[in-house]
């Protein structure tokens, strides 16, 4: 892990002398560095300081292998939290699901700190929302949620030939948290949300609440995965009470559905679990409900 974070440095520093002086959201920075030799995971990255939240962002997109080649297409994009430890991992499992599932090929956009160190990644800030049973270093949701409305993703969708419409946000754990909770604060903002074993608190009655603003559009979807061997028996039994409320109910603003996968683990699973969350997000009946 230390050897992996200090291979994103590299890349972070040559990206930023590439990019020189210029303002980062006006330039693209394809990788450079050994990263560019892997495929799967190579692309595009670019710095973003945000106004909103009040720190750096390392931003990498991954672009699907017929990008190039079909230059009216407009692709989904899947947004990826926790992008230091996540984007490598999803970003290879997106086009595995291309070419197994049949899925449709995505733009796959990671969100990193450029560090583990917790004086850089705030992770546990970002991704945990106002509530009367947060701590003082929590809370941090609406301002990292501002930054992805205002600033990412116009960005990303300013760079990329990105289909609007349909946009997925993934998280894990304390970031699957997020994911469930900006259903809650902004649901028309992304069509798919997954979240793998999220972190169930602070304020854990919000992701049993109807949202904050009423989704305009019928087709959004919600899939929360739970690995039957989590080490929280609070967040699977946080995990079981989200299913209860949500697969199924009359007044659910989205169509819901929880996964519990068998054998899974809290992290080293993640793989499994958005397989099995974007099979049923690009499976599911298309037809909008009332």
């Amino acid at each position: 892990m230390r050897r992996f974070a200090q291979v994103l440095r590299a890349i972070f520093a040559a990206a930023l002398l590439a990019i020189g002086a210029a303002p980062a959201a006006a330039q693209e920075a394809p990788m450079t560095g050994p990263i560019a030799h892997l495929p799967a995971i190579a692309g595009d990255y670019f710095p973003l300081q945000s106004q909103a939240a009040n720190r750096l962002y390392h931003i990498f997109i991954r672009y699907p292998e017929s990008y190039a080649a079909e230059p009216d297409r407009r692709w989904p994009v899947v947004y990826v939290l926790d992008g230091d430890s996540l984007f490598p991992l999803i970003a290879p499992t997106q086009l595995f699901l291309h070419y197994d599932e049949g899925l449709p090929e995505a733009i796959v956009v990671g969100i990193a700190y450029g560090s583990f160190d917790p004086a850089v990644n705030a992770r546990g800030y970002d991704f945990s929302a106002p509530a009367a049973d947060a701590r003082a270093d929590q809370g941090g949701a609406p301002a990292f949620l501002r930054f992805l409305r205002t600033e990412l993703i116009p960005q990303v969708e300013s760079r990329v030939r990105a289909d609007p419409a349909r946009r997925v946000l993934v998280g894990q754990s304390r970031s699957g948290y997020f994911a469930l909770w900006s259903a809650y604060a902004d649901p028309d903002l992304f069509w798919g949300r997954i979240a793998s074993n999220p972190a169930v608190k602070p304020g854990r009655d919000l992701l049993l609440s109807l949202p904050a603003v009423a989704p305009t559009r019928g087709d959004l979807g919600v899939v929360l995965v739970s690995g039957t061997r989590d080490d929280s028996a609070e967040r699977r039994e946080g995990a079981r009470a989200w299913g209860e409320r949500w697969e199924g109910a009359a007044d659910a603003p989205w169509q819901a559905n929880l996964i519990e996968l068998e054998g899974g683990t809290h992290a080293a699973s993640l793989g499994g679990a958005y397989r099995a969350a974007m099979l049923w997000l690009f499976n599911r009946a298309a037809a909008p409900r009332p």
